[in-house]
């Protein structure tokens, strides 16, 4: 496939007039596009969807277009090339898809309202207004708004509103941005608002069906966090305000418009007496992600969707570095290291993975780029690693150069390492090439050869791949004397006893788990660290547990030999070690079937981890216990249900009693174990209407998803079927939560069946409602990660194989099909051999 033909090679825009009229009721919008730029030539493209064109003039003047919906685009023939004036007079309609301008629904004294807002990125400001809508086609806006207006109705844009009249609303002109960059929203909406140190207004918007106080804390955290990269980025916030808005359809997780950030409901407000403290770090870090984008994507861009890592790794390394100064006390570093790093080291094992930087050579695979697992997770792990070799004051000199020199412009990843290399002697770019532009990652081998302790390199693959030969630079960070990057395939460190009395411990590399790496110890030095794992830091414990791990799903190791590490690690007071236990634990179930011996062993095994920590923390939270209590709680309530304990059982029902009038109030550390234990050993056709009736009728996004995953948690095939009969109704299941819900029916062992029929029946519904969405190929992700026999990778690929032929879902579908086969080939292979290992616990040989 040849190069894609960029619309900005035929006009370079300067400054777009946009008149844009949104009519509700006929779910039509019209407008016209004033775009005054350089014509290159007297042929040029400007980007449309879904449009009619109705006329087109050049200063003033009319001039021939023709209008290809194929290719997106007005074709234009001008009158002359050079400096000029196009005007473009369209209209489209109001979609439900939540790309382009579109309506979002909410319910408010139980009637149906709407507010409207925009999604423009990837591709969909052409959905909107004609324009080139490129990220390197950037321009200044103004732009007049018009609504079927009602009273008490507001506006938002990217800038502030300067009048109102004949009813329309009149916005400042922009600063140099990019289209996808462009937004607006306007309704019945509330508000609370502060101000920075420095004069930037910033507010926090919704509907009217939140409770005022759902708005407080992301306003403090947004205040608090552009006054942080301020400072950090030594460069000014660059607009008057910073806006975030709830929607109440949002396709993905939030969007960081300049100036008009939008968010799903779930990842702005919350119920600052009454959410868990782990939901509260998770709308921090989406909120600092956002306002990072500010600057890095913002007001410095990336000139093709190919260096799209710059933008979110970017972003992904700074909501942590930027909340750890806000919140010292919450240790966010760990939630790094239990949300980024493991979805980063299983996704890039598999082969055939895309690497952080991809080349696009079709407009359809610009939203496959959006993988979370790696432009978001791995490459902030690349720039953890960066950080680490430069130091936090090289970081902010370099990125101060690089914002000085490339403000309102475009930029690739050369030149954010140009810049960076301007604080340090390191060659950055070197370095990082190594890891941004080759997939995967490597497995180091340490291990005593002759005396001597060895290290080599080798691409590690979770199931069948082939070795290329790719080599790493890959920085060490032993806990001992060695070199600080290893750049060869193999090293020798030197007489290892000689090591080991010198350093006084047990020998450990990537110490901190910031290098993308997994570390295959030999015996010698598994069992010398292993003698001392009682002395290790969480993240350590965390790490050798997400190493074996990784490293029994490749066939290099056995869970067999981690199940004892797990008894052994099973009073720790550490929420980050317990993420780690209940993760591997977790893994332990795809060996066995359901409701047979194997089972039932294993559920004695997670009663085994979880009792005594369960007895220690008991079902309510209680005054002044530590962050760690709090976070650990999840793991082993949720592990005491799974393993039948009976005293939890009958815990969670009476917490369920003494408030089955007001649920909502049940704690938030608690509620969604206590609702799934009462749904999974109470249920009944009644109780599954109640939970679906609150479901749609509160606000609250934490409650949402506690009722969620008890609705969807029945054991009776009966209620299951009523669950997925709503899949199609977005009064009940909106479709932004749909994969949620499909996904939990599906990890439902009595579920599995109906959600797969589903999916495979429904699919040409699913295609035509979230299709053209940057997160459709999720649905294919979910199903991959719970199939698990032959059976099922057979009916997997009957159904996928022939979508191959779609851009948007060849990778994904290759992707998965291999994980499937890897898991199915690991079950067989490892079940008798773990699932004896565990019986071996409770019974005697």
């Amino acid at each position: 496939m040849g190069k894609i033909n960029r619309f900005y090679d035929t006009f370079h825009p300067n400054h777009y007039d946009l008149f844009i009229n949104v009519n509700r009721a006929d779910k039509k919008i019209n407008g016209t596009s004033t775009i005054t730029g350089e014509a290159l030539n007297k042929e040029v493209n400007v980007h449309q969807k879904f449009m009619s064109i109705s006329k087109v003039t050049q200063d003033g003047e009319a001039v021939p277009f023709e209008v290809d919906q194929k290719a997106e685009a007005i074709k234009i023939t001008l009158a002359k090339a050079g400096n000029t004036t196009i005007s473009i007079d369209y209209s489209a309609p109001l979609t439900d898809t939540m790309m382009g301008i579109y309506p979002s629904y909410y319910q408010l004294n139980g009637k149906k309202e709407e507010i409207i807002g925009t999604q423009f990125e990837t591709t969909f400001a052409r959905q909107a207004f004609p324009c080139i809508d490129e990220p390197e086609a950037k321009a200044t806006f103004s732009l007049a708004l018009k609504f079927d207006e009602k009273p008490g109705e507001i506006a938002l844009a990217n800038m502030p509103e300067t009048k109102v009249e004949n009813g329309v609303h009149y916005f400042e002109k922009t600063v140099k941005m990019s289209t996808y960059l462009v937004a607006f929203a306007f309704g019945d909406l509330q508000s609370k608002m502060t101000e920075t140190k420095s004069g930037v207004k910033v507010g926090v918007f919704a509907t009217k069906a939140h409770k005022a106080k759902e708005l407080d804390f992301a306003l403090d955290i947004a205040k608090r966090a552009i006054e942080f990269y301020e400072d950090f980025y030594q460069t000014p916030y660059p607009l008057p305000h910073s806006w975030q808005l709830a929607l109440p359809d949002f396709s993905a997780g939030a969007m960081e418009n300049w100036g008009l950030v939008t968010y799903r409901e779930a990842y702005l407000l919350l119920d600052p007496d009454n959410t868990p403290l782990d939901m509260k770090k998770l709308v921090a870090t989406v909120i600092t992600h956002e306002l990072a984008h500010q600057w890095f994507g913002d007001l410095v861009t990336m000139k093709w969707w190919d260096n799209l890592w710059l933008n979110e790794s970017f972003a992904n390394m700074m909501e942590y570095l930027s909340l750890d100064h806000l919140e010292p006390s919450w240790n966010v570093w760990e939630m790094f290291q239990s949300s980024e790093a493991p979805a980063a080291l299983t996704r890039d094992a598999t082969d055939g993975v895309q690497s952080v930087y991809v080349e696009v050579k079709d407009p359809a695979e610009i939203d496959t780029l959006f993988d979370g697992a790696i432009v978001y997770a791995k490459g902030s792990r690349m720039l953890v690693m960066v950080r680490a070799l430069l130091g936090d004051k090289a970081l902010q000199k370099g990125l101060k150069y690089y914002f000085d020199h490339h403000k309102f412009g475009n930029t690739t990843g050369d030149d954010l390492w140009n810049a960076l290399s301007t604080a340090t002697d390191l060659n950055i770019a070197e370095i990082m090439h190594s890891w941004l532009n080759q997939p995967g990652y490597p497995v180091v081998n340490a291990f005593v050869e002759d005396g001597h302790l060895k290290l080599t390199q080798k691409q590690f693959f979770v199931g069948e791949g082939e070795d290329k030969g790719r080599i790493w630079q890959i920085p060490l960070n032993a806990n001992f004397d060695s070199p600080a990057i290893m750049t060869e395939k193999e090293l020798d460190l030197g007489d290892y006893e000689t090591l080991r009395k010198q350093a006084g411990h047990a020998l450990r590399i990537n110490v901190g788990n910031t290098t993308h790496c997994v570390v295959k110890y030999d015996e010698t030095l598994m069992n010398d660290i292993l003698a001392e794992v009682e002395d290790l830091d969480s993240i350590s414990k965390l790490q050798l547990l997400q190493d074996l791990r990784l490293l029994s799903e490749g066939r290099e190791s056995s869970y067999a030999e981690v199940v004892p590490l797990l008894d052994k690690l099973k009073d720790s007071k550490s929420n980050l070690v317990n993420n780690a236990i209940y993760t591997t634990a977790r893994k332990l179930r795809q060996f066995v079937t359901p409701d047979s011996d194997a089972e039932n062993y294993l559920k004695q095994f997670y009663n085994r981890l979880s009792k005594d920590q369960v007895k220690r923390l008991g079902w309510e939270v209680k005054a002044g216990e530590s962050d760690e209590d709090k976070l650990t709680r999840p793991y082993v309530l949720s592990a005491s249900l799974y393993g039948g304990n009976i005293d939890s059982v009958r815990a969670a029902h009476k917490l369920y009693q003494e408030h089955e009038d007001d649920l909502e109030s049940l704690n938030a550390d608690v509620r969604p174990y206590v609702l799934i234990n009462e749904v999974k050993n109470c249920g009944s056709s009644e109780l599954t209407d109640k939970l679906i009736k609150l479901y749609q009728t509160t606000s609250d996004a934490s409650f949402k998803s506690d009722l969620t995953a008890a609705i969807t948690s029945s054991k009776s095939e009966s209620e299951l079927e009523k669950v997925v009969s709503y899949f199609k109704n977005a009064d009940v299941v909106k479709p932004q939560d749909l994969r949620g819900w499909f996904a939990s029916v599906l990890n439902n062992k009595l579920g599995e069946q109906l959600a797969w029929d589903w999916i495979r029946d429904e699919w040409a519904w699913l295609d035509k409602t979230v299709g053209g969405d940057m997160e459709f190929t999720t649905f294919i992700t979910v199903i991959a990660r719970n199939f698990k026999t032959a059976k099922r990778l057979e009916e997997f690929k009957a159904f996928f194989e022939p979508k191959l032929d779609q851009p948007m879902l060849t990778r994904e579908i290759k992707m998965d099909t291999k994980v499937i086969g890897t898991r199915v080939d690991l079950v067989e292979a490892e079940k008798v051999k773990v699932n004896q290992v565990v019986k071996s616990l409770f019974v005697e040989e």
